[in-house]
């Protein structure tokens, strides 16, 4: 009887890691979509998948999917490190009444979306939500036509958001908002993007910092820059260095707003800041800016110039 006991326990173990080892060699570092692909198959070159959540499963962490060819593979939630790769083809996401991208990974893990369309056809939640990570790194996309923000950033632990030749536009809210949740400061840095056609091109809340460099931040229907901390205690802040700030339904920079009890501060450089429906520059409660005296704000709806402003010279 013993015996018989021990043959079954050493089958039961060989049963277990024999399925282990079968889930691990599923976990490709490489897998692929195509809009021809079915979800059953492994996902591999020759038998790809159909979405992105298909291949989310089957691929290890730190893996990448990428699109083989033209398709709309769906909105996915990303819980590891990860990146979704569509250079070269059409790769979509279609998020009518979704969101196009969730991510709710571990503290120290680094997503990457690169070559990515993410639609919301005008009923989506939002592009790209972010609830928790290391990086995310947004590269060569368009995110568009979402019912709130483009991207949203609220992060307790302090990630950082890397934006690169990026279009974010024609959202019913921001085109992206940070905001850190705990005691972390939430980074963000941009370059050679567009924001227009959204709410607030760019909108830094409480413990954050925004970086943007060489961008379009314009055609939105309330400011382009706004630094906005209402949380007593905090601090939000923007850089905007060598940027076109113009034709907002609002101010092109805004920092602080009523009733803020934290530090808002915004410092620019080198930016074209014009024919924005209000001020080129407003400061309100709480708020701080700093310029380089090497801006050109100009032909504004209401106010010209940088009335208020710390100036600081180039290079101090």
């Amino acid at each position: 009887m013993n015996k018989f006991r021990f043959t079954l326990k050493m089958v039961a173990i060989a049963t277990f890691l024999f399925a282990a080892a079968s889930v691990s060699q599923a976990q490709a570092t490489r897998t692929w979509v195509s809009g021809v692909g079915d979800d059953a198959n492994p996902c591999s070159r020759t038998a790809p998948c159909k979405t992105w959540a298909g291949a989310i499963s089957k691929t290890a962490d730190c893996g990448e999917i990428d699109a083989l060819d033209p398709g709309g593979f769906g909105a996915v939630t990303i819980t590891k490190s990860m990146t979704l790769d569509g250079t070269g083809t059409m790769a979509s996401i279609l998020a009518s009444g979704t969101t196009g991208i969730i991510v709710n990974a571990a503290a120290d893990k680094v997503i990457t979306i690169r070559g990515l369309s993410i639609n919301g056809a005008c009923t989506g939640i939002r592009g790209i939500n972010w609830i928790q990570g290391k990086t995310l790194n947004v590269e060569d996309s368009v995110i568009f036509r979402f019912a709130n923000e483009g991207i949203l950033i609220q992060d307790a632990d302090g990630m950082t958001l890397n934006v690169r030749n990026t279009v974010i536009r024609d959202n019913v809210s921001d085109g992206i908002q940070v905001q850190g949740t705990g005691s972390g400061v939430v980074k963000a840095n941009i370059i050679n993007s567009q924001f227009t056609g959204n709410s607030n091109g760019l909108h830094a809340r409480a413990r954050s910092q925004i970086v943007v460099q060489n961008s379009n931040i314009s055609g939105n229907t309330a400011n382009g820059l706004f630094a906005n901390a209402a949380t007593a205690g905090t601090q939000a802040f923007i850089k905007a260095w060598s940027c076109e700030v113009s034709n907002n339904g609002g101010n092109g920079v805004q920092s602080g707003s009523a009733g803020n009890s934290g530090g808002s501060f915004v410092q620019i450089a080198q930016d074209q800041i014009s024919h924005n429906t209000l001020r080129g520059v407003l400061i309100a409660s709480g708020g701080i800016v700093t310029t380089f005296t090497n801006n050109a704000i100009t032909d504004n709806g209401t106010a010209d110039g940088c009335v208020g402003c710390t100036n600081a010279a180039p290079g101090s």
